[in-house]
């Protein structure tokens, strides 16, 4: 069997060019209006959906780079489905269905909160969907929570309504639409519908839509809804548009379609005429550079959706990326739309800073239901999201004044001139938990405005759910739902240990375990860190073994980082920054968004962090040379959310030093034995995807395990492996575990035979290393577990959620059987 060894001393052949994101040209397009028939869609789609695939298969030649691969591997709605089914069959036959989690926090880091809906004259209750956090209801004005979406298909949120004639009657649209550079943005299972406020919920079909922007509720007749749908990110597919239903959601019909790559992604409604409706397409399937096209536009129905008009008149040509909307109340000919436009910027630039190369976010309004439109903002607002409008263009009209309206971006920016001019909101704020948060938190995606006291306006980031009196001058940070989405976690030693993580743009942070805060009023976490801006992705996060007063911690893309924790959790001088450096006049280091560092098993003074080659320093950060060539996959692969490729993972041998396996984003699993001098690559025989972990045994040298996962092309399929010959043969031991991509596999410290994975969906168990699993998911909500530890002293598990914070468990259950 071949395998390629590398030497680091050999001349590395230059890096291939990156692709970088190209503008699409105008040219000269003209956008004239068109109407758009609807088609008719079954409730059961589950034929269509792979017929959908096989074409997809065949023509995929015709579409932008790589999403030939993808559509090829697209798994279908149905699969999903039987999978869940299949994980619902496997937690209620568990021997372990009465292991007992318990929440551990936090609850002060917030959560990306992605929708809001308050039922009509009950003030006091307010439903949030969390991006990848389930959905929460509190009925006493955000006092206290409960999770109301525990134990469904799926844990992403899009959308939540409230039908105004019946409040107990709520639809969630499921699977957040931020499909580029967000890693992390899971795809739904399709639309529920309660009709107890919450209590139970029915899957009501659209389960290939993935993604859904707005569900909106006919005002007095709640069997009439309306769906946006964006559709699959990574793959082409038809089942996207506006869909509607007239009987509850017995069966749906699609209203507007434009393409199999351009979905919808915000709907409204004219509330003095529910027939009309504008609804924003986005053409973002992400095999493009650019999450933009010439076939995203705003169409118009004037007959409750059976037919609909292009609206172009005033409009920039495009290519337009992600579009918002939204009607006066007061005066529903009023029309605004907050869009990004990726017309090529030709206007003077900045003498200091990037290249600006787009226009970015304009507000147009239309005085005539949408007829003509004219660009309403006198201001420049590039500088509301900048090129990263494709995660925000929120806009909300103010209930009584068609003049005053709220754009979102990664600040909230308020205008009382009919969008002429914008003052940033308000920076008061008050904490219900405290943190060392000294602004407003970045990153804006959801505003409502109540209806009847439009003083009264509540805002969703990605710090959580805010709620102001004033118009938005001052805020109370309602921050008090344990839904951090955590991307890696640790532990120490200490009696009771303590945990530490990284997490989405709350920074790193660290707490007890030997808590249970579900109910409690007080949260006992502390961040390590946060950036001036109250927040920071952060990802790997460590004690020092041998000085508890220091932690190492990172930012995006590798900025690593040192800290006396006994100091200011502030971004400070107290914190030196480690990152490696290119020494002047190479090229400089690439690192991913999500960059994996380590401390050596053999002396915790040596770390190891994964660019685009691996880097070791001898001194705990303060000097670091490259050991490796480079390793990553740029423009092949997988797609990349940052055009990197680099390393994911990096796991060291307990048994020998300078024994380490790495893993790529685009499916490279690479070898060393000797501290970098040669490398293997160890790949042959894995499928060619993201590699989410590579563990090397702590029981036995030669054996090692990887899991990879497939959710970036749509590919939920189960890819778990164990080699026990150093790579040089893999064998799959995805056993009976359901369709969920696998993101963490670890070993039992003090048994051999014991293996626990984490999936998109939850826990599971070995006890014959791999050859049958167990789930463990118990009183554990449908959740994405990223990382888990096994405390070697206290016989616990940990789980590091992305979406719940975190969850530990006793496995007292588990070690008496494997003791048997």
């Amino acid at each position: 069997m071949h395998r390629r060894k590398v030497g680091v001393r050999v001349l590395w052949p230059e890096l291939r060019a990156i692709l970088q994101p190209g503008l699409q040209r105008a040219a000269g397009r003209s956008r004239a209006s068109k109407r758009v028939k609807p088609a008719d869609v079954s409730a059961k789609r589950s034929v269509l959906s792979v017929l959908a695939v096989w074409v997809l298969s065949q023509c995929a030649a015709a579409g932008p780079p790589g999403v030939a691969e993808a559509a090829a591997q697209v798994t279908a709605p149905g699969a999903r489905m039987r999978s869940w089914q299949e994980h619902v069959r496997l937690e209620s036959e568990s021997p372990y269905k009465d292991l007992q989690w318990r929440a551990v926090g936090p609850k002060q880091a917030g959560a990306r909160i992605e929708a809001i809906a308050v039922p009509p004259g009950n003030h006091g209750t307010i439903y949030v969907g969390v991006g990848s956090g389930n959905l929460w209801k509190t009925e006493n004005n955000g006092l206290t929570w409960r999770p109301i979406f525990e134990k469904e298909s799926t844990f992403t949120i899009g959308d939540v309504a409230v039908s105004s004639a019946d409040p107990n009657i709520v639809w969630v649209g499921t699977g957040e639409t931020q499909p580029r550079h967000s890693g992390y943005s899971y795809a739904g299972t399709g639309v529920f519908k309660s009709t107890d406020a919450g209590t139970t919920w029915r899957n009501m079909g659209l389960g290939d839509t993935h993604h859904i922007g707005k569900v909106l509720i006919h005002p007095r007749d709640p069997e009439v809804v309306y769906v946006a749908a964006l559709g699959h990110f990574w793959s082409r597919n038809e089942e996207r548009g506006v869909f509607r239903t007239t009987d509850g959601g017995k069966s749906w019909q699609k209203v507007l379609y434009v393409s199999d790559q351009t979905g919808a992604v915000d709907l409204v409604m004219d509330p003095s005429n529910p027939r009309i409706l504008y609804a924003a397409a986005w053409q973002a399937v992400s095999g493009e550079p650019v999450v933009s096209g010439e076939e995203s536009g705003i169409y118009r129905s004037t007959d409750a959706g059976d037919t609909w008009t292009e609206l172009t008149v005033g409009l920039p040509p495009g290519p337009l990326g992600r579009i918002g909307l939204d009607v006066a109340p007061s005066n529903p000919n009023v029309v605004y739309a907050f869009v990004d436009n990726w017309s090529e910027f030709t206007g003077k630039q900045q003498p200091e800073g990037r290249r600006r190369e787009i226009v970015g976010g304009e507000v147009y309004r239309s005085s005539d239901k949408g007829e003509t439109w004219r660009k309403a903002n006198d201001d420049d607002l590039y500088r509301v999201f900048g090129v990263f409008g494709w995660k925000f263009t929120d806009v909300r009209v103010s209930p009584d004044d068609e003049d005053e309206i709220f754009i979102l971006g990664n600040r909230g920016f308020h205008s009382t001139d009919g969008g002429r001019t914008y003052e940033r909101i308000g920076e008061k704020i008050i904490r219900m938990h405290d943190t060392r948060g000294l602004i407003m938190h970045l990153d804006q995606h959801e505003i409502w405005i109540d209806p009847l006291n439009p003083d009264r306006v509540l805002l969703g980031n990605d710090g959580g759910l805010f709620q102001s009196y004033d118009r938005g001058e001052s805020w109370l940070h309602i921050n008090n739902i344990p839904a951090a989405e955590f991307y890696s976690i640790s532990t120490d030693m200490a009696v009771p240990y303590r945990i530490y993580g990284g997490t989405q743009d709350n920074a790193a942070l660290y707490g007890p375990s030997d808590v249970a805060i579900q109910d409690a009023a007080d949260d006992p976490w502390e961040n390590v860190y946060l950036d001036q801006w109250t927040g920071g992705d952060s990802f790997d996060t460590y004690l020092d073994p041998t000085d508890s007063t220091i932690v190492y911690y990172e930012h995006q893309h590798g900025d690593m980082r040192r800290m006396d924790i006994t100091g200011d959790s502030v971004l400070t001088s107290a914190a030196e920054g480690i990152r490696p450096r290119a020494p002047e006049g190479e090229e400089p280091w690439r690192f991913g968004w999500y960059t994996p560092f380590v401390m050596s098993h053999h002396d915790p003074r040596t770390l190891y962090v994964g660019g685009n080659r691996l880097f070791k320093s001898r001194n705990r950060g303060d000097d670091w040379h490259p050991i490796s060539p480079d390793l990553s996959d740029p423009v092949g692969g997988q797609r990349a959310v940052v055009p990197f490729g680099t390393i994911t993972v990096i796991s060291e041998s307990r048994f020998q030093p300078g024994l380490i396996y790495l893993g790529t984003e685009g499916g490279g699993v690479w070898l060393t034995r000797d501290d970098g001098i040669t490398w293997t690559d160890v790949r042959e025989g894995l499928p060619k995807k993201w590699v989410s972990r590579v563990v090397a045994s702590r029981h036995e040298i030669g054996t090692v395990y990887a899991s990879q996962t497939g959710f970036r092309e749509d590919d939920f399929g189960t890819y778990l492996y164990v080699s026990r010959d150093f790579g040089e043969t893999w064998t799959s031991i995805a056993g009976n575990l359901p369709t969920e991509s696998v993101n963490v596999i670890r070993e039992d410290p003090h048994h051999a035979d014991v293996l626990y994975v984490g999936t998109d969906l939850g826990v599971y168990v070995s006890l014959d290393r791999g050859g049958t699993w167990h789930s463990i998911c118990a009183n554990l909500p449908t959740t994405p577990v990223h990382d888990l530890v096994v405390h070697p002293r206290d016989h616990e598990i940990v789980i590091g959620t992305h979406g719940r914070s975190i969850f530990v468990a006793d496995l007292a259950p588990v070690r008496d059987r494997a003791g048997r």
